[in-house]
């Protein structure tokens, strides 16, 4: 079994896009994870986590707003309450979207 603290390398498939987590580790405690995303205006994700709460999350790319919103609501949520409201929500014409990619980074860390 993985622990938290091992290097983790893994390719999710998400609706046709492809999500891969490109580091995974601890700190102080709190656990931060980058994820490249795929099909979307943003390009990657970073999340620190404290158990399975949401501490802190970043998107690079994308509308800055509407992701620094989405942030700002995450922070303090648990990892479970978030995934099941952003999971499933699309973008225009695309099958995924910047709220989706971050519900299935979540799904894949529970």
């Amino acid at each position: 079994m993985e622990s938290a603290t091992d290097n983790i390398d893994r390719t999710l498939l998400i609706i046709d896009q492809i999500m891969k987590i490109i580091a995974d580790k601890v700190q102080d405690g709190i656990r931060i994870v980058t994820a490249a995303t795929e099909g979307v205006c943003s390009v990657q994700i970073n999340l620190a986590l404290q158990g399975d709460t949401i501490v802190d999350a970043m998107f690079y790319g994308g509308c800055n707003g509407n992701l620094q919103g989405i942030c700002a609501l995450a922070r303090g949520q648990k990892i479970s309450d978030v995934k099941e409201r952003l999971q499933g929500i699309r973008c225009g014409n695309k099958a995924t979207s910047c709220p989706d990619q971050f519900a299935q980074m979540l799904e894949a860390l529970m």
